[in-house]
């Protein structure tokens, strides 16, 4: 089952115009402008639990930690005097928070010591410290590491004391998932298999009977399927409830299965990404439906406007389960999902300044016929719960990782972005460089700068319906090259990239006589301040060519699509009428979906009404 692993983002430099973009802006923006709200809103000096008296928040440890563990990816690629002074300022504050027994958490340390471990399904403390040990293991070979991963470590073991099926534990579950993979990472950090036994404890027993939720609340029953917790993980069969939680669940299952070689947990992990794939999940990459309860729902519900949700935090998370559920199984259907994800919905929930946000990231936006009740149509700067900010720190930082994953003997280059990369396959150090202009064009040269053997295996996306793979100018059929790799070999992958028309399952009714338009793994939309017309009055005409375009405002490279449109449209504003619209036609643009919002507040629509004559 041990078939890939992660090469880390270390030694790979990103050189593309997409994700090495978003890169730069995070570590000199979103980092340093999450670190200003940290403080600003006493978050960090919460910890300080002799002297700081003012609000304090149950999940605000969370957020420390995910800003945190982003500044600790962003030292291992560059260094940075700054944030190095953040960093340690931060762990000696955290760590002095430590409670004599290795508790740890800002809220329940304090004042409030007596309600420790009282709400394990509402109160978060299990959550935060899965993210605090998360923090601990991307720092562990910075300075004030060791300490921080020493101190986790000690917060690990009292968790471990208590939680479990022991004479002297307690049965007990986190209502919000996250330790689960947080104990398995620290434990391939350590060896200490305390760690991997612990989160074996929590993912086996978690929706057992007796239930832990109901018999500290009997009149919880109706939440448990929004926490996934009405019964067992291995009798799940679809994704429901939470979708944030959902995902790190899974993420920590697929961990779970890998480490045990537990084939039985893998197979349903399988099954539950295959609902979600093939009927709970936008086009964009974008999960969880539905506002309340921040959930997925049913089969096909995938409302595009003022109701839907598909919340930032959740698109983060579905990328870092597809690239688990690959590096399991070799299977690439699951990279195809995090690559929708990431050039799609993820960079959609931040601006290109990189110092605004969205938790719902809509399809469609008309503030002249819609209420946003819920999220915004407009990026914020902060939000008072800011689990999606935060997250943004710590994943964009490690986004080089999701380009290889490798074996003993195998390099497989699951997105060919440009980039530069030192990767150990085996007992061999390679060196790769891949230029090229992906994801918005489909040629890319691959170039060996080591002696060496091993496979090179190329992914051909789900989207690409013709290529050609040349090797030192000879063709091959394959997508696997095996051989004596020597310094100055060039591999060329062309991947077609035309312009193609999305068509939705009619069980989608919302979508139903519209199409979204896609090329390559990149998602369009229509967005206003592009059009001569409001786009809720467009109908794309597919019969007419659709060409490459440029519009201003957005970054340079950036191609858009233009083409021909019918305007339809009523001479009043009459309600009904037995008289026939009007038609005129139009041009239209459609830029990116994860570049809408960038130029002011603008209507925008992924799926569009169109003809075909």
């Amino acid at each position: 089952m041990n078939k890939y692993n992660s090469p880390g983002f270390a030694h790979i430099r990103l050189a593309d115009p997409v994700l090495e973009k978003r890169l730069d802006v995070c570590i000199k923006s979103t980092i340093p402008a999450a670190v200003s709200k940290t403080i600003e809103t006493n978050r960090i000096n919460a910890f300080d639990i002799k002297n700081y008296h003012g609000e304090r928040h149950i999940y605000w440890d969370s957020d420390v930690a995910k800003v945190l563990e982003g500044i600790a990816n962003a030292l291992t690629i560059q260094p940075d005097e700054k944030l190095l002074s953040v960093l340690t300022d931060w762990i000696d504050k955290i760590v002095d928070c430590q409670q004599e027994d290795g508790y740890l958490n800002s809220y329940f340390s304090g004042e409030n010591a007596s309600d420790r471990w009282k709400n394990l399904r509402s109160w978060h403390e299990l959550y935060c410290a899965g993210h605090l040990m998360e923090a601990a293991v991307a720092a562990k070979d910075l300075p004030g590491g060791k300490k921080f991963l020493d101190a986790m470590c000690r917060y690990a073991d009292c968790i471990c004391d208590v939680f479990g099926p022991g004479e002297n534990q307690r049965r007990g579950w986190p209502g919000h998932e996250e330790i689960e993979l947080a104990l398995i990472r620290l434990y391939q950090a350590t060896g200490n298999k305390r760690y991997l036994k612990q989160a074996q404890y929590f993912i086996n027993d978690r929706g057992t009977t007796p239930n832990v939720f109901l018999e500290e609340d009997p009149g919880f029953t109706g939440m448990l399927i929004n926490l996934q917790a009405d019964k067992p993980v291995r009798e799940m069969t679809e994704a429901y409830g939470h979708a944030v939680r959902a995902v790190y669940l899974y993420a920590g299952m697929v961990d779970l299965a890998k480490e045990t070689n537990d084939s039985e947990l893998l197979a349903v992990c399988e099954k539950i990404f295959d609902n979600i794939r093939t009927k709970r999940m936008y086009v964009t990459g974008g999960i969880g439906s539905s506002f309340k309860g921040e959930t997925f729902t049913k089969d096909y519900d995938l409302a595009n406007g003022s109701l839907m949700y598909a919340e930032s935090c959740a698109a983060m998370g579905l990328v870092q389960l597809a690239y688990r559920l690959f590096n399991c199984t070799g299977k690439d259907i699951y990279l195809d999902v995090l690559e929708t994800a990431l050039y799609n919905s993820v960079p959609a929930g931040i601006s290109l300044a990189g110092e605004e946000f969205f938790y719902t990231n809509y399809l469609e936006v008309d503030s002249n016929l819609q209420t946003y009740n819920y999220g915004s149509p407009v990026r914020q700067k902060w939000f008072s719960c800011s689990c999606c900010p935060t997250s943004f720190c710590r994943f964009l930082t490690q986004t080089g990782k999701f380009l290889y994953s490798v074996s003993d003997n195998e390099i497989c280059v699951n997105i060919p972005a440009a980039n530069f990369s030192e990767l150990s396959v085996g007992s061999q150090t390679v060196k790769l460089r891949i230029e090229g202009n992906y994801p918005y064009d489909g040629n890319v040269r691959i170039f060996i700068e080591s002696d060496a053997i091993f496979s090179l295996r190329l992914r051909i996306p789900g989207w690409c319906r013709s290529y050609q793979i040349k090797c030192c100018g000879k063709v091959y059929d394959s997508p696997v090259i095996s051989r004596q790799w020597r310094t100055g070999d060039v591999v060329e992958l062309d991947l077609d990239m035309p312009v193609d028309t999305v068509f939705c399952n009619p069980q989608v009714t919302n979508n139903t006589g519209r199409i979204a338009l896609r090329r390559g793994p990149v998602v369009y939309a229509l967005e206003e301040i592009d059009q001569s017309a409001p786009v809720r009055e467009l109908i794309i005409d597919t019969q007419e060519p659709m060409t490459l375009t440029s519009v201003p405002g957005l970054p340079e490279g950036t191609p858009a699509i233009s083409g021909s449109a019918i305007r339809e449209f009523f001479e009043d504003d009459s309600l009904y009428s037995v008289s026939s619209p009007e038609y005129q036609t139009l041009p239209f643009i459609a830029i990116p979906y994860a570049l809408w919002q960038n130029r002011g507040p603008s209507n925008m629509s992924v799926w569009v009404r169109f003809f075909s004559r």
